[in-house]
Parts: structure tokens; C-alpha cells; sequence
């Protein structure tokens, strides 16, 4: 068995430099983040933006000094600090900053940390959406990128200008996410992933429905871990709350929803992983008004058989596409999920006793065994963090 813990990139020197937007009153949240998952920082802060986020409150939260140009002096922090650096993020980013970073102009510690460093460099500009929009900004966007430094673009909304547009820094959350992606090996870059999560939706009348208590974890993990190693995914979700940061989001309530949804994308993928928990049946008829319990001691309902998609898939899958279905059981895990994987045309099924203390559904937490098609490949099986076994299953996966 192998036992995941922290298995991927989770923990990274980061080195954050931070200019005088207002945007900046985020970061001290950015950095509360970067240090519960696992990662090390180092914080360089322009002058303009202690304006904004005072020294001493970082200096708290990240557990270190905060440079400034005041430390720029005969022992070259900017060299040690992107020496010392594994990414370097620049959170939020003013159109000035993006300026001189663009014509390598290094006045003062932050743009000389840019000069010098030699890791990733993420930069997240943040400023009012006409300052974005103007041409001199997107050419030193352009200019950046032809170089090799990755610009985030903005998210829209209301602005602390009061207008509405495009100049948002990103939230916390979603900076996290871009860090640990560049702190991850892209072995999947140029690959393309679809992924199913979460339950389905059959109504029975317009305010019930027969559902399951999946909660997508397992599903958006193998999403998410594919988005970390570089691949450009699509996850295909039921109506359940999932972090789809960087990834196209397609929502589908009913199993017929998520088996069209599959149909439309299915051509497009390199692998297809099926870890939604679709319902096996549905309402035969919908009633067009709400069922009334008045009158009724019995409620008789006739269900019939709805599409399994992962069959569905197995007789589309073109030469080369790698199918992986999930095999949720209660008894003969192996056995039974041998039968699916010949009976769907899968080329590998993850099958799990849902039964199991701290596994399946709504848990953090599962034992998966990966089973091949080939019986000559060996059976794997997988216990720890959803998010650290997905990331296990995927190097067994590419490594095939």
C-alpha cells in the first residue's frame, strides 16, 4: 500500500514582493496561506506600499523580516533573496512596478530582485481597468510574457475606484493555487484532462430529487492535481460546490446533462476520468407539480435505468485515450470492479469500500486501489488526502 502524505509540491521558498496598490491590504491573508500550506517565505515591500500593509503585520504573519529599500545596501539582498528563491511573486503588481520591470529598470530593491532572479517570476497586476486597458500597459504585459515571466491577468469587478472592470488582484486563494503550480513539475503540460465530480439530480417533481451524498472532493482533487503538473483540464461537475481555479467549468445536474456534457467533450481529451457519482436510476415520469403528502401514507415511485456514461465513453474512446472509471462498493471490490472495467472499455477502474472508516463520500480522506485492465500490471493501492493520493495516481498514470 502506498500511503500518501504531502505527496506533491506543497512546500516551496517563495519569495513575494509587494507595491503600493491598494490592493495590498489582501496580502497579509496571502501570507497567512502561504504559511499553512507548508510553503517558506520571504517578503520584499516597496515604499509606496507601506502606504497600505504596515511592516510589523507581516513581519507577524510570515514569521520573518520584511525587506525594504532601506535594507539595500553592501549585502545585496536582491541577489541572496532570488538566490535563495523558488518562485518569485509579485502580489498585487501597479502599472508603474509593471513598467519598470518591463524596461529592466532596477531603482529600487523590488525591480532589482526581478533583474536578478532566476526563478519563475509570477507577477498579478492590479490597478484601475482604464490603467489596465491602456496600450503602454498591455505592451509591457506582451513584453513580459516574451520574456518568460507569467502575468496573471486580473479578475473583473467593482474596483476601489468605485468603477466596475477588469484590475482586480486575484483573491488569496486563487494566488495559492498559481504558486503551486509553479512549484509542480509540468510532466502533464500539453496534455488534456476531462474530469467528472459530484453527484447527479433526478428530479422527481419541481422541488425533490433522488441524489447521493457525494461531494465532489475526489473528482476536483484528480482535476486539480492534473492543473498543477500543466494540464489544461475540463471538469464536467453535478450541483456541488468545487474550486475550478484555472480550469473550465461545466455544469451538468442530471446524469443526461453530465452524459451530453461527456458526448460534447469527449474527442478533445487525452484521459477521461469518471469520479462523479451519477444516479443509476431516475423518475419515469416527472410529476409537473409538486407531489402533496395530504392524503398519501405510501408514496410509489417507478424509476427506471439511466445511461452510464462511462459505458458510453468506453464505446466513443478513440485509439490512444486513456479512460479511468471509479468503482464506488460495499463488497468484492476487486471483482467487481475487474467486471466494469471489460464491461465499460475502460483501461483502468479506482475502486474504493465506501463503507471504510474515513473513505468515500464527504471524506478528506480515501483508500483507492488502482486497477489495470492489463491483469499482468499490478494492482496499486492508495490511502491518505484525496488531493495526495490524486496526485500519486496520476504519476502511476503518465509514468504507464
Amino acid at each position: 500500500m502506498i500511503r500518501c502524505h504531502m505527496s506533491f509540491v506543497k512546500s516551496g521558498k517563495i519569495l513575494l514582493g509587494i507595491t503600493g496598490g491598494i490592493a495590498a491590504y489582501k496580502t497579509p491573508e496571502l501570507i497567512r496561506l502561504i504559511r499553512k500550506s507548508g510553503c517558506d517565505s520571504e517578503i520584499i515591500l516597496t515604499q509606496s506600499a507601506k502606504n497600505f500593509v504596515a511592516p510589523m503585520t507581516l513581519e507577524t504573519l510570515s514569521g520573518r523580516k520584511v525587506w525594504t529599500d532601506s535594507d539595500f545596501d553592501a549585502t545585496i539582498p536582491h541577489i541572496k533573496l532570488t538566490e535563495w528563491a523558488e518562485v518569485f511573486v509579485i502580489s498585487p503588481c501597479t502599472a508603474n512596478t509593471l513598467a519598470k520591470i518591463s524596461h529592466g529598470i532596477a531603482d529600487n530593491l523590488l525591480t532589482s530582485a526581478v533583474i536578478a532572479a532566476k526563478c519563475p517570476v509570477l507577477i498579478f497586476p492590479a490597478m484601475n481597468v482604464n490603467m489596465y486597458d491602456n496600450p503602454a500597459t498591455q505592451a509591457n504585459i506582451s513584453a513580459l510574457k516574451s520574456r518568460g515571466l507569467k502575468v496573471i491577468e486580473p479578475s473583473s469587478g467593482e474596483l476601489a475606484c468605485g468603477v466596475y472592470g477588469k484590475g482586480r488582484m486575484p483573491e488569496p486563494k486563487e494566488i495559492i493555487h498559481e504558486i503551486r503550480r509553479a512549484l509542480t513539475p509540468q510532466d502533464m503540460a500539453g496534455k488534456k484532462v476531462i474530469v467528472t465530480a459530484g453527484p447527479t439530480h433526478e428530479y422527481i417533481d419541481p422541488v425533490r430529487y433522488i441524489s447521493n451524498p457525494s461531494s465532489g472532493k475526489m473528482g476536483t482533487a484528480m482535476a486539480r492535481s492534473a492543473w498543477y503538473r500543466g494540464a489544461e483540464v475540463r471538469l464536467i461537475a453535478g450541483p456541488v460546490d468545487v474550486d475550478a481555479y484555472g480550469m473550465t467549468l461545466i455544469r451538468a445536474e442530471s446524469a443526461g446533462d453530465m452524459l451530453d456534457a461527456v458526448r460534447e467533450n469527449l474527442s478533445w481529451a487525452d484521459y477521461v476520468v469518471k469520479a462523479a457519482a451519477v444516479g443509476d436510476y431516475r423518475a419515469k415520469e416527472i410529476s409537473p407539480r409538486k407531489l402533496k403528502r395530504e392524503g398519501r401514507e405510501t408514496l410509489t415511485l417507478e424509476l427506471v435505468q439511466n445511461p452510464d456514461i462511462s459505458s458510453e465513453a468506453g464505446k466513443l474512446k478513440r485509439p490512444g485515450q486513456i479512460l479511468i472509471g471509479f468503482a464506488a462498493e460495499t463488497e468484492n471490490i476487486t471483482e467487481n470492479a475487474r467486471a466494469k472495467i471489460v464491461r465499460k472499455n475502460l483501461d483502468y477502474i479506482l475502486a474504493n469500500d465506501v463503507t471504510a472508516e474515513n473513505s468515500g463520500f464527504r471524506s478528506d480522506t480515501n483508500t483507492l486501489k488502482l486497477i489495470p485492465r492489463s491483469e499482468s500490471e499490478a494492482v496499486q493501492t492508495f490511502s491518505g488526502l484525496k488531493e495526495d493520493i490524486s496526485f500519486e495516481i496520476w504519476s502511476r498514470l503518465i509514468a504507464r
